[in-house]
């Protein structure tokens, strides 16, 4: 059975983690043993390389490299997704204060139209659900992690919990700087800046986007997000935004193009839009070079 985009993200960033520790000789013995082609080291980045050479592997490569490290078992289970999560999309935890949660709210919002699905525990969690054991199922199936670092954050025990719990789980983490510095091994990490404005948190959460669709651990996560959002599309109008947003993801290759053309003849929001119809003609050219 084919593995799912989460289990992919999973092996690889465990293997490129544990392989990354050894010797060049032997990241490239062990990737050839697995039948995974390699190239020269173009970089002094071992874990890069290693991410470079193992993205595309076959499934069956991946599993076979994760059992060896003793990562994960082809036959493991996966928690349950919870339903506050959107089907799809990337899960982003947003860890903030509680007084901040209009913040955060606005950001999720915002976040939606990307493919992202932003949690926000005082906004998601049910008055009925205990919000421990509601935290905990966001943080054990999120995708990635970012934290809203206004003045008080490092006051709270919680949030640090949080980017702890998920730096454990190696999801990548991130801060936005509001007020507070990033500390500690956060402080390594990418940071962005916002203010609490409408207009900043709008294009705060475009920049959250473009970071996730070029790194390597949830690259293919936002591309699969921005294509079901792209079949599913429901207005002229939004169908000529997703447009937009398939014509510079970096995720995007040739084995796309037939859901593409696909979702063209299934959508008439698509096909009936002026510049869509036009505009993924000229996408699925440029994948294919023909």
């Amino acid at each position: 059975m084919p593995l799912k985009p989460s289990q992919r993200v999973t092996l690889i960033t465990g293997v490129a983690n544990e392989l990354s520790r050894e010797t060049r000789f032997h990241i490239r013995t062990v990737l050839h043993q697995f039948s995974i082609p390699t190239q020269s080291f173009a970089s002094d980045d071992d874990r890069a390389y290693v991410f470079a050479m193992i993205d595309d592997a076959p499934d069956e490569a991946l599993v076979a490299l994760g059992e060896h490290f003793g990562i994960f078992g082809s036959n493991d289970p996966e928690p349950p997704i919870p339903k506050f999560w959107e089907h799809g999309y990337l899960r982003l935890f947003i860890s903030h204060m509680s007084q901040h949660r209009a913040f955060a709210g606005n950001l999720q919002l915002c976040l939606a139209k990307y493919g992202i699905s932003g949690f926000v525990a005082h906004k998601d969690i049910a008055p009925t659900k205990e919000w421990q054991d509601e935290i905990i199922a966001a943080l054990d199936t999120c995708h990635a992690l970012i934290a809203l670092m206004h003045t008080e954050f490092h006051s709270n025990p919680w949030t640090d919990q949080e980017i702890g719990y998920a730096m454990g789980r190696k999801v990548p983490v991130c801060s936005v700087l509001l007020g507070t510095t990033p500390y500690g091994f956060i402080g390594r990490y990418q940071a962005f800046r916002s203010e609490d404005t409408n207009e900043a948190i709008q294009y705060l959460a475009k920049e959250i986007y473009e970071a996730y669709s070029t790194h390597e651990v949830t690259r293919d996560l936002v591309t699969e997000a921005v294509l079901q959002m792209f079949e599913q599309a429901p207005t002229f109008a939004r169908a000529k935004e997703i447009k937009d947003l398939l014509w510079t993801q970096p995720g995007l290759n040739a084995s796309h193009v037939d859901r593409l053309r696909a979702a063209l003849e299934s959508n008439d929001q698509l096909s009936g839009s002026f510049t869509v119809p036009g505009a993924i003609s000229a996408l699925t050219k440029r994948l294919t070079g023909q």
